[in-house]
């Protein structure tokens, strides 16, 4: 598991409340060179994290931040098999992850970050 902060949304832009770029510090999984992935549990809320629907806002100015790196990535969320033969990786690193699924009634999101040239 590797820390990670995602930066998302254009400076100055109406959809925030402030305007300013927002920062959400994630943990992250190595998915291969130059790509991660990353999991909407909110620890197994009702509702999806704040900082997903800001990504979907904003696809095209998503950055993110592994040590002292930052560089734009483009984000895939995963869906069927892909998205449980992910799941089973996350989960066998952090076994916490697979009781996030069942204490919710939604699919928890998985999303790839992958390195943009």
């Amino acid at each position: 598991m590797v820390a990670a902060g995602i930066q998302h949304g254009p400076p100055y832009d109406a959809w925030s409340e402030t305007g300013r770029v927002r920062t959400s510090p994630l943990g992250g999984f190595t998915d291969g060179e130059g790509a991660w992935l990353v999991v909407g549990s909110l620890g197994g809320a009702a509702h999806h994290p704040a900082w997903l629907f800001n990504m979907a806002k904003h696809p095209n100015n998503i950055w993110l931040e592994v040590g002292r790196k930052r560089f734009k990535v483009r984000a895939e969320t995963l869906e069927g098999p892909e998205r449980a033969e992910a799941l089973g990786r996350i989960a066998a690193i952090a076994p916490p992850y697979t009781n996030y699924q069942q204490k919710t009634d939604r699919e928890i999101p998985i999303v790839r970050l992958t390195r943009e040239p």
